[in-house]
């Protein structure tokens, strides 16, 4: 994966080279995105410029071996990180990660999980994977560079896991690097958050309005009820969307329907035109842009922001196991209320 194999985020696709060229690389680097939204491809663009042997241009090379490695997940000095079930760390899900990332460096969270086979079950960063990572850093570099640590969702470590790698972080051996790719950087331990140089990825839209058929589908159900206000169908939506076949799917349904609603609020704004051009260089069909130009025209300029507090109650309620069922009827009842 070089630089120039990605899609927007320009201004990122210059600073990172900058900052390997300059010797003036954080030590930490935090980047958060919408899910699927590009971060971990360009932090795999990142990683292979860092260890490339034959940069140029501002890119790696894509040819030599240390580009090879990286590109195929198989660098003895990189350590993927990543949730995985309680009861067996994520570097027991090497392989499956190594398939899943080389297939698609825009996955989403669900589509790490069903590659995991964990669907379905809550998923965490555990203290075994910080203790495997203080013995893989106590080692020299294998490769003699640098040893790179990639975490995808930091905000998934139990309090255990994340104050054993805290130190780490705060004194980090000699040419260490940590990437931390989050969703939700608010739920990041606030002392390992503030250790990190803060860098927000754009969605290059590819994934930003594609998500699974399953999830544009319920959403715009829920959105056409709503701008009926049948309030029968939106409860009969709601069940719908508890019934999904795990709580990750539902909150990525979520995250699906927060992200057109922040759509919708940019139409509501006079950017609707350059929204679906934007729109339109990134995949989305014109029957989506069309809907969502509908909606926006019929609701009221207060619902993007409340809807997306609901939203993001509905997320909380998800993560605390309260049952989907009263969770998703409380959610499309909120919703409603705000037309």
């Amino acid at each position: 994966m070089r630089f120039a194999d990605l899609k927007g985020n320009d201004a990122l696709k210059r600073v990172l080279p900058e900052m390997v060229d300059s010797g003036r690389v954080p030590h930490a680097i935090m980047f958060s995105e919408d899910d699927g939204g590009g971060a971990f491809a360009l932090s795999v663009a990142f990683l292979q410029y860092l260890y490339c042997q034959n940069r140029r241009d501002g890119d790696s090379c894509g040819e030599c071996p240390s580009c090879n490695r990286i590109s195929k997940f198989i660098h003895l000095d990189v350590h993927p990180v990543f949730p995985a079930s309680a009861s067996k760390p994520s570097f027991n899900f090497l392989p499956e990660f190594r398939a899943l990332a080389t297939s698609d460096p825009y996955f989403r969270e669900a589509d790490l999980n069903a590659a995991l086979k964990v669907d379905g079950k809550n998923t965490s960063i555990t203290v075994a994977d910080s203790k495997h990572l203080l013995e893989a850093l106590s080692m020299t570099a294998l490769e003699g560079g640098y040893r790179s640590v990639l975490i995808y969702l930091p905000e998934k470590m139990n309090a255990e896991a994340a104050n054993k790698l805290l130190k780490l972080i705060e004194e980090p051996p000699a040419r260490t690097q940590f990437l931390l790719i989050t969703h939700n950087p608010e739920k990041v331990l606030p002392t390992i958050a503030s250790r990190c140089q803060h860098i927000r990825v754009h969605s290059d839209g590819r994934r930003s309005q594609t998500a699974d058929s399953g999830d544009a589908a319920l959403f715009f159900e829920l959105m056409d009820a709503l701008v009926s206000k049948n309030l029968l169908s939106c409860l009969e939506t709601g069940e719908k969307i508890a019934a999904l076949p795990s709580r990750e799917s539902v909150k990525a349904f979520c995250r699906y329907a927060a992200e057109n609603i922040r759509h919708i609020f940019l139409r509501q704004q006079g950017l609707g035109r350059l929204l679906s051009e934007a729109e339109a260089d990134g995949g989305c069909d014109t029957d989506v842009q069309a809907r969502l130009d509908r909606y926006a025209a019929s609701l009221a300029g207060t619902f993007p922001r409340k809807a997306l507090a609901v939203l993001d109650k509905m997320l909380s309620l998800v993560d605390r196991n309260v049952n989907l069922k009263l969770a998703a009827t409380d959610m499309v009842d909120r919703l409603y209320n705000l037309l």
